[in-house]
């Protein structure tokens, strides 16, 4: 697994460090950081909620695409802190007008990303909006990273 790159992560141990890694938009003018990474004898990682926006900010026209643009993003903040998906510990995922065709969409596209690792615990909110109008799915995360898979 990769080692966080120094520019990224000034550690200090117990203390968080709040990282906006490279290949997901700055999100510093909404108030918020992507990770939130604590040293112990293992790496806790807070990921907040990923959404269907790249890089840019610009957010997919759709359902679908946005939950694979969402669980790219997810991939791309686990992946910045040496974490894959065998490293979550707990996800809530947001669901705007949720359905069982979107939770059936959703979870295909979740099974994939997981790659026949197991599911880590999950709360499920339907919700009626998100924080922009156009979002219609978030997932947020909790990681944990033994030490010595870094």
């Amino acid at each position: 697994m990769p080692e966080i790159s120094t520019e990224l992560l000034s550690v200090v141990a117990g203390q968080p460090t709040l990282v906006n890694p490279p290949g997901l938009y700055d999100p510093s003018g909404f108030g918020y950081s992507h990770l939130a990474v604590v040293e112990t004898p293992a790496r806790f990682v807070y990921i907040a909620g990923q959404g269907g926006e790249n890089e840019q900010g610009e957010i997919a026209p759709d359902f679908e695409s946005q939950v694979e643009q969402a669980l790219g993003n997810l991939q791309k903040a686990l992946a910045s802190v040496g974490a894959d998906a065998s490293h979550l510990a707990k996800i809530s995922v947001f669901i705007v007008d949720h359905s069982m065709q979107r939770l059936q969409i959703y979870g295909k596209h979740f099974q994939r990303f997981l790659d026949g690792r197991k599911a880590p615990a999950c709360t499920l909110i339907p919700v009626p909006c998100l924080a922009l109008e156009s979002m219609l799915f978030e997932i947020e995360a909790t990681a944990v990273v033994p030490l010595q898979d870094l």
